[in-house]
């Protein structure tokens, strides 16, 4: 019998992507040879960054799938903006007075405060009910009725309660999220009651209606606000809610509560000129 005697040859092989740097190892799912920046573990083995990148979900699909999982955005969004203002208020006093709404000053060019003052605080008790309410009920609507809508509801509300702001009370200096809240509860409110849902038996009914007779008895707070952004953000909120057969279609009902935005807008404009 000959012996035979085998001699081993090392090869070497080069990274797929880093064509300089010498690796012993390969990608498991492809089998091209990568270095230890170019992998990555996998539940088996190691896969290099093209096969992860081919392996990902199409772009819509991630989307869909983030959008599923975030929760309410738009309301945190909100949330977020309003505190953010009042700790800027709180490091400026100063700005406080020039984001406030008067009719005054609507009527001399300031026309962004008709938005702007409903997110100006007055402490931290003013905000802190207002944003716990905004958080209750914005947890409730934006799922049902989708975050572009919400926005649209919320400032379709925001903007009613300036209008009833500046008619009711032009020359008081108004601020506050308590209109678009209250726009909020009224849509809740009536969006139950279109479903069969009694608004007392939930606690709704109950909430509004103290907050309703809150408005009237407590001094220095704006009645026209409240009402004006109650009343914006039941009409808007209905139209929103509706489930019976032929309801409005959503594109619509965005239409529509723009169309209040756009209304609210104006009528504050024209409430400001009319006291100046």
């Amino acid at each position: 019998m000959t012996a035979r005697t085998f001699v081993a040859v090392e090869t070497t092989t080069t990274c797929f992507h880093h064509t300089d740097r010498e690796t012993g190892r390969a990608c498991t799912r492809c089998g091209r040879p990568a270095c230890a920046e170019c992998l990555h573990d996998a539940p088996v083995g190691s896969h290099c960054w093209e096969c992860i990148r081919a392996a990902r979900p199409p772009l819509r699909q991630r989307a869909r799938r983030w959008n599923a999982t975030v929760g309410p955005l738009a309301t945190k969004a909100i949330v977020a903006a309003n505190v953010l203002v009042f700790l800027f208020t709180m490091s400026d006093p100063t700005l406080e007075r020039r984001l406030a709404l008067s009719a005054p000053s609507v009527h001399g060019g300031d026309w962004w405060r008709l938005v702007t003052s409903g997110f100006v605080h007055y402490g931290l008790l003013h905000i802190a009910f207002n944003m716990l309410l905004l958080w209750q009920f914005g947890t409730m609507l934006e799922p049902a009725i989708g975050r572009v809508r919400f926005v649209a509801l919320y400032l379709a509300a925001l903007l009613c309660g300036s209008f009833g702001a500046v008619w009711l009370s032009p020359h008081a200096l108004t601020a506050g999220a308590s209109g678009a809240v209250f726009g909020l509860v009224g849509a809740a409110a009536v969006g139950l009651r279109q479903r069969g849902i009694s608004v007392w038996d939930t606690g709704v009914g109950g909430l509004l209606l103290i907050n309703l007779v809150l408005t009237f008895a407590i001094p220095n707070i704006s009645v026209g606000g409240h009402v004006g952004g109650l009343l914006g953000g039941t009409a808007v909120g209905a139209l929103m809610l509706d489930t019976r057969p032929g309801r409005t279609n959503v594109a619509v009902s965005l239409l529509v509560a723009v169309a209040v935005a756009a209304l609210a807008l104006y009528g504050g404009l024209w409430a400001a000129a009319r006291t100046a």
